[in-house]
C-alpha cells in the first residue's frame, strides 16, 4: 500500500515521541508499503515562533532575539543527539544554519519595527523546516533512507494570502512529479504548514495548516490511505476532557468529520478532509502512544447504526453579533452589503441565523476577528443598509453532528428539550438543509454543560 502519514506537534514534541514515530514508520515500511511523511512543528514552537515575531515588532529596546535563538537550537540539539547520534554532527550544522536565517528575520524586524504577513509566514515556517529534519535524521538512522522536502521543494504551490494560504491546483502535478518518485527506495519527509507562491515567497496554510498538507499530498501522490497520527484514540463523541465517557467513533463519513472539524474537535482540520474526499481516500486517525487501537476511519458512507446523533462539539473564543434594522426589511442587497464587506476585510463568519421578519441577523465570528467585522459592519452602517450592530463575547457554539439526522423527525425536539430541562437558554440557533449539523449558540457558563447534557440525552457514552 502507499500511505501518507502525518504526525502532529505532540506525536514529534520530544525523543521519546519521534522515537515511538520512527518505530511505526519502521514497521509499516519493512511490511512492504510506501510511506510518505508529513511532519508538523514540535509542540508548542509554533506559538513560540509568533510570539517572538509579535516581539520583536514591538518597542522594546532589546528583544531577546539571542536567548530565543539558543533556546531552539538547545531543545532541538538535545532531541537530535538523542535519537540520531550517528547524523548529529551534519545535522545540527543545518539547524544552526536555518536558526541563522531566523535569527537574521527576527533582527531586520526588531530593526524596522515592522512585521508583515510575509515576513510572518517566514517566521513561523521554522518549527516545521527544524522538525522534519530530526525525523528524517531519525529514520537514517534506524536505517531507514529518508531525505526532508520544503513545502516549496515538495510542489506545494499556494496563492499570497499569507497566513491562510490557498492550495492552487497546480500542485497536484508539480507534487506528483517531485514526490512519487521517491517512495520507490525512501521515505521523504514533507514539512507541513507551508508552502509558497510562483515567485517562491514562504507562505503558511493556517490554523492545522500541517493536515491540509497531508490531504493535498496523500491525493497528489494517490495514497491508498492517509494516517492522521495525533495523542488521542480517533475521532470522539465529545472532547474526553469534558465528557469522562466519551468514545472513539470507528467509523465517521466526510461530512460529519467536516462538520466536527468546523466546530472545535482539534483531530482534524476540514481542508484536510476535502482533497482526500475529491478522490475517495480513506483517512485514518491514530494515536502515536496507543499505535494498535484501530483508530477512526473516515469514509464516504459510515456504516449505519442506531444513533442519529455521531457527536457534539463546541467553540469557545467565538462573538456574537447582532445586525438589525427595520430598514432591512423586503429591501433587495442588505445581505449583499453586509456579507460583501465582510469578505472584503476577510472576516471568517462561522455560523449565521436570520429571522422571517428580516429585521435580524445573527453571525458568530472568532474573537480574534471581532473588532475588523465591526469595522467593516460600520462601513455597511454608514450607508443606511442596517440601524444598528451589536456583540456579545460571552458565549460558545455547541454542534450535534450526525448523517442520521437527515430525514429522522423529532431530534430537534429532544436536544431543546433536553436543554430546557436544564434551564440551558439559547442565544441563536442554526442548522442547514442538510440536516447532517444542528448548531446553537448560549452563554460560556452553559456551554460545557450543554455537552454534558447532550451527550447523555443521545447516550453517546453507550457502547454501540
Amino acid at each position: 500500500m502507499r500511505l501518507l502519514m502525518k504526525f502532529g506537534g505532540t506525536s514529534v514534541g520530544d525523543q521519546d515521541s519521534i522515537g515511538r514515530v520512527v518505530e511505526i514508520l519502521k514497521h509499516y515500511h519493512t511490511t512492504g508499503n510506501e510511506l510518505c511523511v508529513v511532519v508538523s512543528a514540535m509542540s508548542g514552537v509554533t506559538d513560540e515562533l509568533h510570539a517572538i515575531a509579535a516581539e520583536v515588532e514591538g518597542d522594546r529596546d532589546e528583544p531577546p532575539i539571542d536567548t530565543f535563538i539558543v533556546s531552539m537550537q538547545t531543545r532541538h540539539g538535545k532531541v537530535l543527539q538523542a535519537v540520531a547520534p550517528n547524523e548529529y554532527d551534519t545535522v545540527m550544522q543545518a539547524i544552526n544554519e536555518r536558526l541563522e536565517k531566523l535569527r537574521n528575520i527576527l533582527t531586520a524586524v526588531d530593526n524596522l519595527r515592522e512585521l508583515t504577513p510575509r515576513s510572518r509566514d517566514y517566521i513561523i515556517s521554522f518549527g516545521e523546516r527544524l522538525s522534519a529534519l530530526i525525523v528524517s535524521a531519525a529514520l537514517r538512522e534506524a536505517g531507514i533512507p529518508s531525505r526532508t522536502l520544503n513545502g516549496c521543494e515538495a510542489g506545494i504551490r499556494t496563492n499570497d494570502h499569507h497566513g491562510c494560504a490557498e492550495v492552487l491546483a497546480e500542485s497536484s502535478t508539480l507534487i506528483q512529479s517531485r514526490v512519487v518518485s521517491l517512495l520507490r527506495d525512501s521515505v521523504p519527509v514533507i514539512m507541513g504548514y507551508m508552502g509558497c507562491t510562483a515567485d517562491g515567497i514562504v507562505t503558511t496554510l493556517g490554523r492545522s495548516g500541517s493536515d491540509y498538507t497531508a490531504g493535498i499530498v496523500g491525493a497528489a501522490i494517490d495514497a491508498d490511505e492517509i494516517w492522521i497520527w495525533t495523542d488521542v484514540d480517533g475521532v470522539m463523541t465529545a472532547d474526553p476532557r469534558i465528557i469522562k465517557d466519551a468514545r472513539v467513533l470507528p467509523e465517521v463519513s466526510y461530512s460529519e468529520a467536516m462538520e466536527l472539524s468546523f466546530f472545535g474537535a482539534k483531530v482534524l482540520h476540514p481542508r484536510s478532509i476535502e482533497p482526500a474526499m475529491k478522490k475517495g481516500i480513506l483517512v485514518r486517525v491514530k494515536n502515536t502512544r496507543n499505535p494498535d487501537s484501530p483508530g477512526s476511519c473516515v469514509v464516504d458512507k459510515a456504516t449505519p447504526n442506531h444513533r442519529v446523533v455521531k457527536a457534539i462539539t463546541y467553540i469557545d473564543k467565538v462573538s456574537l453579533i447582532n445586525i438589525t434594522g427595520a430598514q432591512m426589511i423586503g429591501r433587495p442587497g442588505v445581505a449583499r452589503a453586509i456579507f460583501s464587506a465582510l469578505g472584503e476585510y476577510e472576516v471568517n463568519i462561522m455560523m449565521i441565523s436570520q429571522g422571517s421578519s428580516e429585521a435580524n441577523i445573527s453571525l458568530i465570528v472568532g474573537d480574534e476577528q471581532l473588532f475588523t467585522a465591526l469595522a467593516a459592519l460600520n462601513e455597511v452602517l454608514e450607508k443606511g443598509y442596517i440601524q444598528d450592530v451589536s456583540h456579545d463575547r460571552d458565549v460558545v457554539a455547541v454542534a450535534v453532528v450526525g448523517v442520521g439526522m437527515a430525514g429522522s423527525p423529532g431530534i430537534a425536539g429532544l436536544l431543546f428539550t433536553a436543554l430546557g430541562r436544564e434551564g440551558i437558554n439559547l442565544v441563536m440557533i442554526s442548522q442547514g438543509s442538510s440536516e447532517v449539523n444542528i448548531s446553537f449558540v448560549v452563554k460560556q457558563d452553559d456551554g460545557q454543560r450543554a455537552v454534558r447534557v447532550l451527550h447523555k440525552e443521545f447516550g453517546l457514552g453507550e457502547e454501540i
